[in-house]
């Protein structure tokens, strides 16, 4: 069909007001279609331009060349060149100005360029005119058959542009995506319009068809900014306006971009250019993949000789690694030859996991041969490379001749490296030395224990300095599951250690579930293992969590004294356990196995946290009576300050229960003094528990005498505290030889010290005082009878003194509110 073709020539000079003007429309082209297509083939002069240019400055002017999609889904292409204007005064020769003319056509909705080319081809075309014909012109859309225009010279522009090439790629990507419509276009700038053309050549070649169709451009304008083309193409002058209007800009006529791009299609698009086979794209579309995925294009490139980079190796490894089935056996021993190669010195650790899900996708599928050259390298790496995540082949793979070179070049190495006890090497590295060392039939039967000896506390160390799952846990499990040896020595490493820590070994249980059910008895893993459900079925009952996870264990305390520690550690790891729960655990084993142990600590700890509590759930007596039996059971082993500590609770027990050894008063302060830093609650029950003592009448009285006169003021104060308690001053009142007691002490040592005077005074006038004039006249009497019977006749003259001083107070007081009334 003929296509309809539009002129469109610049205003004549004088011509105010007006732009330019259509002077040739073809048929079907609408007013509203050219007032949309007026803006779009306007030509704007670069800036410098002199008004009379040579015949040589005019062929160098830019020519605008294009192509646009219009509102109605109808497209032009269009080219806008400048021309000499003969017109007006001073037209006709070398120095007439300068005027443009546009000429386009115009295709209708769902109709193709003809010979279903695309636009960009028709660039060069001859047929394009820079005046309106006076009749009907050929088609410039239709160029001469032959070879397309647009394909001559690629190979040369894309080697002299090789810096840009990537980063302009992967932006002309995605300029033609779909989803891109309406979005600002990508500016290049070229010195040469031409060359902004030779870019969408490139495009037309390395883009999928649909994708290609998709870019509209212009290869030159003055005003990116406002373009509603996806490409536009700009003069050096131009480039610092479209950069500050925030555009993306390759300035491709300066000096080399410093970076890249990380688009892995985009860099193996452009070195399959820099080596000049623009054939491989039409190979790579054939191959199944998503339009833009680099792996099938990687492929056919390796395949084709063409060195890539890391990250395209790695995707043409993982794609065939995902087809295994699309590539024939030559091409598949060519990608396996060029991803091999051992002149690469730069793989990183996704090439290397790619390349491993190659050899499993080809494993048993192609020859050995062909899979030989995979496993050696990933062996070489797993052991020079340090990549412990690496998926290594199975052991059959190193069965033949190529298995046996690749064990007598890297089985020393690897022994050397698990015998070093110097460095410090991770625990996805040790695992991975182990599984190499079994693929390649190297015997490490010697280093195994001390091996296992540093795996099994790096394995706890590495597990607790990581959040979430351990990333060694997988080829830990392969190589327990791979050599029974290495795992039953491991699981008994772990088993030995666990007593030291078990919380430890029980979170990392709980993180890497270790197959330990075999026929090992392993009695502390299984204690560590059963503990989380123990906890989570039995909830606060610890007790009942213990017994649970001593019966784990399947063996008694007598026989095995650790399961003691371990059980211990792992119900009360981070606290003492109560008095109860210490009587509980003291009594279900000997003072020997709590030796062996060591979980007689604890029970220390239990004891002296209790009494820092100041009381227990059976009262206040528990913690002293559990401080008495560990100071029996364990004579050698408790020292220091807990073992004052102890101390001071039993002799607090016998202070209100037995008789203890006389010097009371100086052991309490003996005894506090060691057990510093001792704790407030623990000097308060021990002081208690001997002012008690000294208040009571049957108290011995050297003991008395020494408290007095030993000028100890918290003890004294403790003292006058208990003294004034509710339950002394009942007995004051109910109990006159209890009275006349109190009495006798508190006037008996007027000169002891400094302390006791004053304390002793106020207890008369305060506590006691107050009880006699309480009493009848008869326990008065009897309070005086005792006082003389158990003193003298001077201590029973003292007693009236002092109490008659009351009943004159009292008489005074009467009388003095008697006047008062009066």
């Amino acid at each position: 069909m003929s296509l309809a073709q539009v002129h469109y020539t610049s205003a004549a000079p004088g011509d105010e007001g007006a732009a330019g003007r259509f002077t040739a429309v073809g048929p079907g082209v609408s007013g509203a279609l050219l007032a949309e297509i007026e803006p779009l083939v306007r030509y704007e002069l670069p800036g410098g331009v002199p008004d009379r240019p040579t015949d040589g400055e005019l062929r160098s002017l830019p020519q605008a060349f294009g192509y646009f999609v219009l509102s109605d889904g109808s497209r032009l292409v269009a080219r806008s060149a400048p021309v000499r204007d003969t017109g007006g005064a001073g037209s006709g020769g070398a120095g007439s100005g300068v005027r443009f003319h546009a000429h386009a056509v115009h295709l209708p909705p769902g109709v193709p360029l003809p010979g279903d080319r695309l636009p960009v081809e028709a660039w060069r075309s001859p047929l394009w005119v820079s005046v309106t014909p006076g009749g009907a012109i050929p088609d410039p859309l239709t160029p001469p058959a032959g070879p397309a225009a647009v394909s001559e010279g690629l190979d040369d522009f894309a080697v002299s542009r090789g810096p840009w090439l990537a980063a302009v790629l992967a932006d002309l990507r995605r300029a033609s995506d779909a989803e891109t419509a309406g979005g600002r276009p990508v500016v290049l700038v070229e010195r040469q319009c031409a060359d902004v053309a030779r870019w969408l050549g490139l495009a037309s070649v390395t883009l999928p068809r649909e994708s290609a169709e998709r870019l509209t451009f212009t290869t030159y304008t003055r005003r990116p900014g406002s373009s509603a083309s996806r490409v536009v193409g700009v003069l050096p002058e131009d480039a610092a306006a479209a950069r500050a209007a925030g555009l993306r800009v390759h300035e491709c006529a300066g000096r080399a971009p410093a970076g890249g791009t990380e688009d892995v299609w985009a860099t193996t698009a452009a070195r399959v250019w820099r080596s000049r086979s623009p054939e491989l794209f039409r190979e790579a579309r054939e191959l199944p993949g998503a339009p833009f995925a680099a792996g099938p294009l990687a492929v056919v490139a390796l395949c084709a000789g063409i060195a890539l980079g890391p990250d395209g190796r790695a995707a043409g490894a993982g794609w065939a690694a995902d087809r295994p089935y699309a590539l024939d056996a030559k091409r598949t021993g060519q990608l396996v030859e060029a991803l091999t190669s051992p002149g690469i010195d730069d793989r990183t650790g996704p090439e290397f996991d790619a390349a491993g899900r190659l050899f499993g996708a080809l494993e048993g599928r192609s020859p050995a041969s062909v899979t030989a050259p995979l496993a050696a390298m990933l062996v070489t790496e797993a052991v020079r490379g340090g990549n412990g995540s690496l998926e290594l082949p199975r052991r059959d793979a190193f069965a033949g001749p190529e298995g046996a070179e690749v064990a007598e070049r890297l089985g020393p190495e690897i022994l050397t490296e698990l015998a070093d006890t110097a460095g410090s090497r991770s625990v996805s590295r040790t695992v991975q030395l182990l599984r190499v060392a079994r693929l390649l039939g190297v015997n490490g039967t010697e280093s195994l224990p001390g091996v296992v000896d540093r795996l099994a506390p790096a394995l706890l160390a590495e597990a607790a300095a990581h959040e979430g799952p351990s990333g060694f846990a997988p080829a830990l499990l392969e190589l327990l599951d791979e050599q029974f040896e290495v795992r039953t020595a491991l699981l008994g490493a772990l088993d030995r250690i666990a007593p030291e820590d078990p919380g430890a070994v029980a979170r990392f249980l709980e993180r890497v579930t270790l197959p330990f059910t075999g026929t090992q008895a392993l009695p502390h893993l299984r204690m560590c293992a059963e503990v989380p459900e123990a906890m989570a079925t039995l909830g606060g009952d610890r007790a009942a969590v213990w017994h649970r996870v001593l019966r784990a264990a399947g063996l008694s305390p007598f026989a095995e004294p650790l399961v003691l520690r371990t059980a211990v550690g792992l119900v009360w790891e981070d606290r003492a356990p109560t008095v109860e729960e210490a009587r509980l655990l003291l009594d279900a084993a000997t003072s020997d196995s709590h030796r062996v142990a060591g979980t007689w600590a604890r029970l220390v700890d239990a004891a002296l946290g209790a009494s820092a509590a100041g009381t227990s759930a059976t009262g206040p007596d528990e913690a002293a009576g559990l401080a008495h039996d560990l100071l029996r059971g364990f004579p050698e082993e408790i020292g220091g300050r807990e073992r004052a500590g102890l101390l001071l609770l039993d002799l607090a027990r016998e202070l209100r229960t037995g008789a203890p050894e006389p010097g009371w008063a100086e052991r309490v302060r003996t005894l506090c003094a060691q057990a510093e830093p001792v704790e407030p609650a623990l000097r308060e029950r021990a002081y208690a528990a001997l002012v008690e003592r000294l208040l009571a009448p049957d108290r011995p009285g050297a003991e008395l005498y020494d408290f007095v006169h030993g000028g100890d003021a918290e003890l004294i104060a403790a003292y006058d505290r208990a003294a004034r308690t509710a339950s002394v001053r009942t007995r004051l009142r109910t109990q006159p030889a209890y009275a006349a007691d109190c009495f006798t002490v508190w006037t008996a040592h007027p000169h002891a010290g400094t302390a006791w005077p004053p304390v002793a005074a106020a207890l008369l006038d305060d506590v006691l005082r107050p009880a006699v004039r309480g009493m009848t006249a008869e326990a008065v009497a009897e309070v005086e009878a005792t006082v003389g019977r158990t003193g003298s006749s001077g201590r029973a003259d003292a007693f009236r003194d002092w109490n008659r001083v009351s009943a004159l107070g009292r008489l005074g007081r009467r009388i003095t509110g008697r006047v008062r009334r009066g």
